[in-house]
């Protein structure tokens, strides 16, 4: 987002990592923010993709050492030492650091290389929301901006997990992604892809999250202009490589200060948005219920997904490829009002059935989704759509998905997902 708008960057990577990990599941913007809101769920949904009838994009968590740079002489280095702190694999306890929003901004210049420094912004250790700090960087190749953020992540949580994986390149197309533990325990992510996955503008988003065996959650981003988003491509890359990302992400400072962060505030875990308020249906369940209840003469070729409520599958009807991904959710009539209106029809056994057919995301691709919205008497809401494309990301390849609406219609309202209630 643009520097002008004052965004939230930790709030906007969080949500960024998670959505990298497989949050893609593209649905009604409005009335799924306001489900996840009412009822304070954790929907895995989607990724940056369609949201149904074309809205832009929506993501619900529901469904985040010492520093020595090239170039750096020996006063540099020594002075960058002293902000760094603990090596982020020395395995020392560090001692809290409260810092305030400039403590923040100074911090980040102070461990980025030598180069001009235009707007920025910040929140300290002592606020209630997580602190942050973002800058934008010229290093003598055009202005990017980068963005810190600390949080807490409960260790060995589901959350953690994800954060640290790469995400399924058919849901996030990507150009590079590693994962590894480090030597003190901690999970490590770099990740090199662009701010919109479906290329519509050239810029490039490159991140690394570090997630530590104590819940420091740190989180870094970099984008080749000057906002993530509306500011024109300014350099081809991002300034930093891999290699300074995960020393800039590593630094023991920001150990310190997450550790400095007011207890039971941020990253305290919220009982209403806890995995095991309202478990989900198994993901793999639902890729094997939709793949039984293909038609004759559609080939599965891929298949893929996350852990609980959402499923997707690669066809093929020897016409081309088609995308098609299945959401199921369980307990949602607070907001069957906001999901099905004028539009939409109730059957005799009280389900209610909307069916969507508009462009994908990606403009002047050619792709179309076709979707059928059904919902339970009980609840339980089953959505299918499906693409004329191999994913939502890439151009069209055929004229019409592979599945008509008839037979999208026919699998959400089929009573092999009640079983897997």
């Amino acid at each position: 987002m643009p520097v002008e708008q004052h965004s939230d960057p930790f709030e906007d990577r969080l949500g960024a990592a998670l959505r990298q990990v497989g949050h893609t599941f593209p649905s009604d913007g409005a009335a799924l923010a306001a489900a996840g809101h009412a009822r304070g769920r954790r929907l895995r949904l989607r990724r940056r993709a369609a949201v149904v009838g074309g809205a832009a994009s929506l993501t619900l968590v529901g469904v985040g050492g010492m520093l020595v740079l090239p170039g750096e002489g020996s006063a540099d280095r020594e002075q960058r030492t002293v902000a760094t702190g603990p090596s982020a694999t020395s395995g020392a306890t560090a001692t809290p650091l409260s810092m305030s929003r400039a403590d923040m901004i100074r911090t980040l210049q102070e461990l980025l290389p030598k180069g001009e420094f235009g707007e920025s912004d910040a929140r300290g250790t002592n606020e209630e929301s997580p602190p942050y700090a973002r800058v934008v960087f010229d290093d003598g190749k055009g202005p990017a901006s980068v963005s810190l953020g600390l949080d807490r992540i409960e260790p060995g949580s589901d959350q953690a997990r994800q954060i640290a994986e790469c995400p399924d390149k058919v849901l996030t197309p990507y150009d590079s992604c590693s994962s590894s533990r480090l030597a003190d325990g901690s999970l490590l992510k770099i990740f090199q892809g662009y701010e919109y996955p479906d290329r519509r503008v050239d810029t490039k988003m490159w991140t690394a999250d570090l997630v530590t065996p104590d819940g420091q959650y740190v989180t870094v981003s970099e984008w080749n202009a000057a906002a993530e988003k509306d500011a024109p491509v300014s350099r081809p890359d991002p300034p930093l490589s891999k290699e300074q990302l995960k020393e800039l992400v590593s630094a023991g400072v920001w150990r310190q200060a997450v550790d400095a962060m007011p207890a039971g505030e941020a990253g305290k875990p919220d009982p209403s948005v806890s995995d095991t308020a309202l478990p989900g249906v198994e993901g793999g369940s639902i890729g094997q219920t939709l793949a039984g209840l293909l038609p004759e003469g559609v080939e599965v070729v891929a298949k893929g997904g996350q852990d609980t409520e959402y499923a997707y599958l690669v066809v093929d009807d020897g016409k081309g490829r088609t995308f098609v991904q299945v959401n199921v959710q369980p307990d949602m009539l607070d907001v069957a009002g906001e999901l099905y209106g004028s539009g939409s029809e109730t059957l005799p056994n009280g389900t209610r059935v909307t069916i969507r057919q508009g462009p994908g995301e990606k403009p002047g691709s050619g792709v179309v989704m076709w979707t059928a919205d059904t919902m339970r008497a009980d609840g339980m809401r089953v959505v299918i759509s499906a693409f004329n494309a191999a994913d939502q990301n890439s151009d069209a390849t055929r004229a019409t998905p592979a599945l008509t609406i008839e037979q999208l219609r026919s699998i959400a309202l089929s009573p092999k997902w009640d079983a897997l209630r």
